[in-house]
């Protein structure tokens, strides 16, 4: 282990929760938990309908960056959930307004429910964090902003975000970047598209397909899954290396309300890039390699990884309450499937030989907010030091009808060393 610590982190100047943390770093990236429209003074929603709200979000996200010594300019990644997607063009508006310089990466979908009742829209971000986490030294690294024309352009994104040794690369829609409209055809064919709109942003930046990490799929329909994997075993493996050893992302799929341009599906994606950003030495940015794991203690998936581990990071596939013995969702409520999201998350992290208190932030899908209180019953008890940075939306829909599922990522101490 190298020995770089991670940094959890509250403010009172945004909203304090007792089951997240504000902010968890570790390494060159900062975690940031979902913020509702809450002001921190009353605990109470702001009034004002989605464009205070959305005002609100970013004004908690910017007190808890400003908080820790950085700035809007240094997020590179953000999610915004609606509760109607017919928000969409209201929030840009105000959103735009908090970042003057450039625009960051940026997912937006709608949900069924959020975690507070009279909640429009509620969102997360990741920082770039450059002096790193003690004992690591201060270093220059910098932001690389980049958009192709091969893939659409966005007025309210940018398409990918480096820094370090990560890309982030905004949700690709099913767009054709030639005419700007949805391709013609059902959901296999929007899904090929979202991938193409990937595969040629990784390419305008010279980054082979096979070294993505995570892929986060939004499907308005579960039944339309399996036509959205057909299209998606098209793509992974992409290169011979990887379809040697059958190299698969870690993989979460969650259930959208609606998605822009009233699309089908819609992808993102997170890119190891092992040349790093300037100006770091060549002995830093060379040799890293993408480690996949999976443990026969936790539900196995041929189209994802368990976890797949990259520099100081794991990425952890999204987990469903399965009790990996039989294959089957465990057969009681939400309390019960939460515990076993988690046992299943437990057993991935101890494979790669790390703890629960190494993950610096949880996602979580739930079908019935109101099962969100049994969750919070248990989740802590799978920690025993400061919480995650965490996310909750409410989804029409889980995989198998679970009642709950869970994601996670993970600091990697020891980074991923060279193969030899």
């Amino acid at each position: 282990m190298s020995g770089i610590i991670k940094v959890s982190r509250n403010t009172e100047n945004a909203p304090v929760s007792s089951v997240s943390t504000q902010s968890v770093a570790f390494s060159h990236y900062n975690n940031i938990s979902a913020q509702l429209p809450v002001d921190p003074k009353t605990g109470e929603l702001v009034t004002g309908g989605v464009e205070a709200q959305a005002a609100q979000c970013l004004n908690n996200i910017k007190a808890i960056v400003e908080s820790i010594d950085h700035g809007m300019y240094d997020v590179v990644r953000v999610n915004v959930y609606l509760k109607n997607i017919m928000d969409y063009d209201v929030v840009s508006e105000v959103y735009a307004s908090f970042f003057q310089n450039y625009l960051p990466t940026r997912t937006v979908l709608s949900v069924a429910a959020l975690p507070m009742e009279g909640a429009l829209v509620q969102m997360d971000a990741v920082i770039s964090n450059g002096e790193g986490t003690h004992p690591q030294e201060p270093c220059d690294l910098i932001k690389l902003i980049r958009n192709t024309e091969n893939a659409p352009l966005s007025s309210s994104s940018t398409q990918t975000v480096a820094f370090s040794h990560y890309n982030h690369i905004s949700a690709q829609l099913p767009v054709d970047p030639k005419t700007g409209n949805i391709v013609v055809g059902g959901v296999k064919e929007q899904a090929a598209q979202c991938l193409k709109n990937i595969k040629a942003i990784m390419e305008g930046v010279d980054v082979p397909f096979d070294d993505i990490v995570k892929v986060n799929i939004h499907v308005r329909n579960l039944d339309d899954v399996e036509a959205i994997n057909e299209a998606y075993t098209t793509f992974f493996p992409d290169s011979s290396i990887a379809r040697t050893v059958g190299y698969m992302p870690a993989r979460s799929v969650v259930v959208a309300e609606g998605l822009p341009m009233d699309a089908l599906v819609q992808m993102d994606a997170t890119v190891s890039h092992g040349d790093g950003t300037p100006p770091q030495e060549v002995e830093d940015r060379h040799g890293i390699v993408i480690r996949p794991n999976n443990t026969d203690k936790a539900p196995m998936d041929s189209l994802s990884t368990q976890t797949v581990a990259f520099s100081h990071y794991n990425n952890i596939s999204a987990q469903l309450p399965i009790e990996p013995t039989n294959g089957e969702v465990v057969a009681v409520g939400a309390k019960e499937q939460a515990m076993q999201c988690l046992n299943n998350i437990k057993a991935i992290v101890e494979s790669v030989d790390h703890v629960m208190d190494d993950i610096v932030k949880v996602n979580i899908q739930l079908r019935d907010m109101a099962d969100l209180e049994a969750v919070n019953e248990v989740y802590p008890r799978y920690f025993e030091g400061a919480l995650p940075a965490r996310t909750v939306i409410g989804v029409s829909d889980i995989p198998m009808n679970a009642l709950v599922q869970m994601d996670a990522i993970v600091s990697n101490g020891e980074g991923t060393p060279p193969q030899a």
